[in-house]
C-alpha cells in the first residue's frame, strides 16, 4: 500500500523512470496498472519487476523459499550466501543488487531507492522459535530417524540477524555499484505502536515471540540504516520513516477472504460430531475433525495490506482510540516525497538518532591529550606496546607494527624516502632479526611476518590473516615501496598544513607540538596508519 501511494506522490514530479517492484509478479503487475490508471501518470517510463530479494537471481524460477530449501543443493548454496563473507560473487549473484544497478529491462541503475518493503515481518515470521524447538526435540529424544543434515541446515537457513546483516550489506553494495543519491526506508515499530501489551498476536501468547522478534529485527534494521547513513561510500541521503501505527487501507469489499492469498474453506461439526476435553487429542492444533461444507469463507472486509483482511468489528476495535489507532498510505508518502525533496517533516528516524546519540565530548577530546602524555611517558620508561591486536582488525596491528619498524630501522624521514626498497626491507628485517622481544610480541597475538624473499613467514600459533595485505606485517620490497610513496604523500600535506598554519583550513595537524614549520623527523606510528585508514579505506567519520 505505501509503496503504490509513494509512486502516485513521485508521478507528479515527472521522473524518468519508474521501477516498481513487489515479491510476487501478479501484485508488481497489479500496482503498475493501478498506476496507469491513474490521472497524473504522465510521461513517466514505469515498468514492474518482481521477485524474492532475500534469494539468488538464479532461484527466482522456483516456487520460492520453501522449494529453495527443499532442494539440498539450493538450501546448501543459500545458506552459504548468508553466513560466509560477503564476496563480489555473492553480490553479482543477488537478485537485490541486479535490481539496483541493472533495473528493468533497460538495465538502468537506481539513482533513488524507496524501501516499503516489511523486511522484518518476510524474516520473523521464519519462525525460528519453531524450527529451533523442533530440532531440540529430536536432540533430546536421540531420534535416528532424523535427517540431521536437514534439520541442521533447516535451523540455519532461519537464523534471523545474520539474514539481515547480509540483506543490508547487499543494499548497500548495490547501491555503492549503482552510485545511488539516495535511500529512504519505509520501516516498521513492529507492534503498530503499541508495548509489551499489544493484545494482538499470533496465538494465546502474549505478547507473541513471533510479533517481538519482528519488533527486534526492525530495530536492528533501523541501527543498521543508521550506519549506512554514516557511511561515506554510499547514497549521500539515507532515511527512514517509522509508522507507529496500523496502516490502511487498500480496499472496502464483500467478497471472497483469504489468508495469505489462499482460500479458507468452510467447515461444519454436528452435536455427534463433538469433541471430549476428556480425550487429550482434543486440543491439537490440526485434526481430523468436523466436516467439510461447501463453499468459501466470505464476506464484508477492509484490506489492509500485508496485515491482511478484517471485518468491520476488527476493524473498528483495532484503530480505536487507545489501541494502534491509523495512519494512512498517503500520509507517509506525502511525507516520504517531502524528505526525499530536502523538505524537513521531523519524521526521519536517522536524523532523530543523530540528534539524540551522545557522540565524541569536548571534554573527551581535552582530556585525550593528558591520557596519551602519560601513555607516552611509561613507553619511554618500559619500552614501546605498538598494538596488542585487541581492538582489530588484523590490518591496523599489522600497519602499525610495520610503521614502528620504519622509524626503528632509520629514525628519520628522510632516509626512508632515499633509500632503495630492497635495502629497507632488508633494514627493518635486521631489526626483526635482532629484536627478539619485539618479534615474540608481533607473532604471539596472532600477525606473522613475511620475510622480504615474500616466500618464508614467521609465524606463532596463531594466525590472524590469512595475506600480507589482511595482517602480515610485510617486510618485502614491494611493501617498503608503497610505504615511501604514503609517506611521501604524507611530507606533502603536511608541508601544505605548515603553510596554512595560522588559519583554521588544515583538518588534522599530524606535526602538531613541532616547532613552527619545522618537518618532523618521523611520525608516529598511530598517524601514519590514520592516514592510511583514513585515505586509502575511506575508514573515517562523516558525522
Amino acid at each position: 500500500m505505501v509503496g503504490v501511494a509513494v509512486c502516485r506522490q513521485l508521478l507528479p514530479h515527472a521522473p524518468a523512470r519508474l521501477l516498481v517492484a513487489a515479491r510476487r509478479k501478479q501484485r508488481a503487475q497489479a500496482a503498475l496498472e493501478e498506476l496507469r490508471a491513474d490521472p497524473g501518470f504522465g510521461d513517466t517510463k514505469v515498468e514492474a519487476v518482481w521477485g524474492d530479494v532475500l534469494l539468488r537471481t538464479a532461484c527466482q524460477p522456483r516456487g520460492g523459499r520453501a522449494e529453495v530449501l527443499s532442494d539440498p543443493d539450493a538450501r546448501r548454496r543459500m545458506i552459504a550466501d548468508m553466513l560466509e563473507p560477503l564476496s563480489a560473487s555473492i553480490a553479482d549473484a543477488s537478485l537485490l543488487v541486479r535490481l539496483i544497478t541493472k533495473g528493468g529491462k533497460e538495465g538502468v541503475a537506481a539513482h533513488i531507492v524507496v524501501d516499503c518493503m516489511n523486511t522484518a515481518t518476510a524474516l520473523s515470521y521464519q519462525n525460528l522459535y519453531a524450527t529451533a524447538t523442533r530440532v531440540v526435540g529430536l536432540a533430546t529424544n536421540a531420534d535416528a530417524t532424523a535427517d540431521w543434515s536437514s534439520e541442521v541446515e533447516n535451523l540455519a537457513a532461519a537464523l534471523q540477524v545474520p539474514q539481515l546483516v547480509r540483506h543490508i550489506q547487499l543494499l548497500h553494495e548495490g547501491m555503492r555499484r549503482a552510485a545511488t543519491d539516495a535511500y529512504i526506508k519505509v520501516g516498521t515499530s513492529g507492534t503498530g505502536g503499541m508495548g509489551f501489551n499489544i493484545p494482538y498476536t499470533h496465538g494465546e501468547e502474549k505478547p507473541s515471540r513471533l510479533l517481538l522478534s519482528k519488533a527486534a529485527l526492525a530495530g536492528a534494521q533501523t541501527a543498521l540504516t543508521f550506519l549506512m547513513a554514516r557511511t561515506p561510500a554510499g547514497p549521500s541521503v539515507v532515511k527512514e520513516l517509522k509508522p507507529a501505527a496500523l496502516i490502511a487501507w487498500r480496499d472496502v469489499g464483500c467478497g471472497e477472504v483469504t489468508d495469505h492469498g489462499h482460500s479458507v474453506p468452510l467447515y461444519d461439526c454436528s452435536l455427534q460430531e463433538a469433541a471430549s476435553l476428556r480425550e487429550p487429542d482434543s486440543l491439537v492444533p490440526q485434526g481430523d475433525f468436523g466436516h467439510a461444507a461447501d463453499g468459501v469463507l466470505r464476506g464484508v472486509y477492509i484490506d489492509t495490506g500485508e496485515n491482511g483482511l478484517y471485518s468491520a468489528d476488527e476493524f473498528a476495535t483495532i484503530t480505536a482510540l487507545g489501541q494502534m489507532q491509523i495512519v494512512t498510505p498517503e500520509e507517509i508518502a506525502r511525507d516520504l516525497v517531502r524528505e526525499l525533496r530536502g523538505q524537513a517533516t521531523g519524521r526521519d528516524v536517522v536524523t532523530a538518532l543523530d540528534a539524540s546519540i551522545t557522540g565524541p565530548s569536548f571534554r573527551g577530546g581535552y582530556l585525550r591529550s593528558t591520557a596519551l602524555s602519560r601513555l607516552r611517558e611509561l613507553e619511554a620508561e618500559h619500552g614501546p606496546s605498538v598494538a596488542f591486536e585487541q581492538l582489530g582488525p588484523p590490518r591496523l596491528s599489522k600497519l602499525l607494527f610495520e610503521a614502528h619498524l620504519l622509524r626503528a630501522a632509520t629514525q628519520r624521514l628522510e632516509v626512508v624516502l632515499a633509500s632503495d626498497p630492497r635495502s629497507l626491507a632488508s633494514l627493518l628485517a635486521d631489526v626483526v632479526t635482532r629484536d627478539a622481544g619485539l618479534r615474540q610480541r608481533i607473532l604471539s597475538i596472532g600477525i606473522a611476518i613475511l620475510l622480504p624473499d615474500g616466500e618464508r613467514l614467521l609465524r606463532g600459533p596463531r594466525l590472524k590473516a590469512r595475506d600480507a595485505h589482511h595482517g602480515f606485517v610485510d617486510l618485502t620490497a614491494e611493501n617498503m615501496a608503497r610505504w615511501q610513496g604514503r609517506l611521501a604523500r604524507l611530507r606533502l600535506q603536511c608541508a601544505t598544513q605548515r603553510a596554512a598554519e595560522a588559519s583554521s583550513r588544515p583538518e588534522r595537524a599530524l606535526d602538531a607540538g613541532r616547532p613552527s614549520g619545522a618537518e618532523p623527523a618521523f611520525f608516529e606510528p598511530s598517524d601514519l596508519a590514520f592516514f592510511v585508514l583514513d585515505e586509502e579505506e575511506s575508514g573515517h567519520r562523516h558525522k
